[in-house]
């Protein structure tokens, strides 16, 4: 079955400020595709991929590069240049899921619920975000990953680092109403919702260090919903997926807020695959093992090999 695959490039690293997540990342996938007697190559996607990628006679790609430059359509859109079929979301999907801001208006404007929001490109937008909204709220920058540059501001005093934080990676910056209650994560793989995972940390929030260092991060699954809720939080996580025309896999993040209301987050088009991943971890709970998983996954290059 793995020799119909053909030679597979495994692009990872990349320039974003993810890239140490995701080197992490594609050495995971690299060696289990490896094992599963898949020809995979790693590429450790740089400037000159341009060259390197057309130089190396590959039949797909299994992309594994989170954030800018890898998960937000521009690699999507320079393999379709090259025909080269690929794993995951297509062009509109990868971009569209990557911009925070344009998820919720979708979301929004099909009915779908998330959290309160303002938009801010400047420090005075963002205090009168803050006004309308209240104290606490989230900032984010509107195209990064992994929690990079996200404060939660409580009081005034934080209002300006917090900024700083948030607009020095993005010209637009999300502000984001509080939600107070349990985080879960839905994971997606080829049309299927995996068992939900309820995340637990004592921090602040499920920042880049609960993520990728931590040890005191909990992870729940089964996630403690009764079989009917988590069913009605799994389909709506699929029509927030398909909403913003991600497909193949990916996560969904979302919040059950302290009035038991569903509060969607965002749409991870390239999810992380390191020994602390969600993805991963949902897909033991279904039983599927690690190298099952990255085999589905690369199978879903494979409805673009015709078109």
């Amino acid at each position: 079955m793995s020799g119909r695959f053909g030679k597979v490039a495994v692009l990872y690293g990349g320039l974003s400020a993810e890239r140490e997540v995701s080197l992490n990342s594609g050495q995971a996938v690299l060696k289990a595709l490896q094992s599963a007697g898949v020809d995979a190559h790693g590429i450790d996607v740089g400037t000159d991929i341009y060259q390197v990628l057309p130089a190396g006679d590959f039949d797909r790609a299994f992309i594994v590069l989170h954030g800018r430059g890898g998960e937000d359509g521009t690699m999507q859109g320079f393999l379709e240049l090259l025909q080269l079929p690929y794993t995951g979301s297509g062009v509109l999907g990868s971009a569209l899921a990557m911009d925070k801001i344009r998820t919720k208006r979708v979301w929004r404007a099909m009915g779908l619920p998330t959290a309160e929001y303002r938009i801010a490109d400047s420090l005075q937008q963002l205090e009168q975000a803050i006004n309308v909204l209240g104290f606490p709220v989230m900032i984010k920058p509107n195209h990064e990953g992994s929690s990079i540059g996200m404060t939660k501001i409580e009081r005034p005093e934080q209002i300006a680092a917090a900024w700083k934080a948030a607009h020095d990676l993005d010209a637009d910056v999300l502000v984001e109403q509080w939600i107070t209650g349990k985080e879960y994560t839905a994971a997606i793989v080829n049309g299927k919702v995996l068992p939900l995972i309820r995340l637990e940390t004592p921090n602040q929030f499920y920042d880049y260090q609960a993520k990728y260092h931590s040890n005191t991060t909990q992870y729940h699954c089964p996630c403690g919903l009764s079989e009917q809720r988590e069913n009605t939080c799994q389909e709506l996580a699929l029509r927030a997926f398909e909403a913003v025309s991600a497909s193949g896999w990916g996560r969904v993040d979302f919040f059950i807020d302290q009035h038991e209301q569903i509060q969607l987050l965002e749409v991870n088009t390239v999810p992380g695959m390191t020994d602390h991943s969600l993805v991963p971890m949902a897909a033991k709970a279904a039983g599927m093992d690690f190298q099952a998983l990255v085999l589905n996954i690369l199978e879903t290059s494979c409805r673009r090999d015709h078109g």
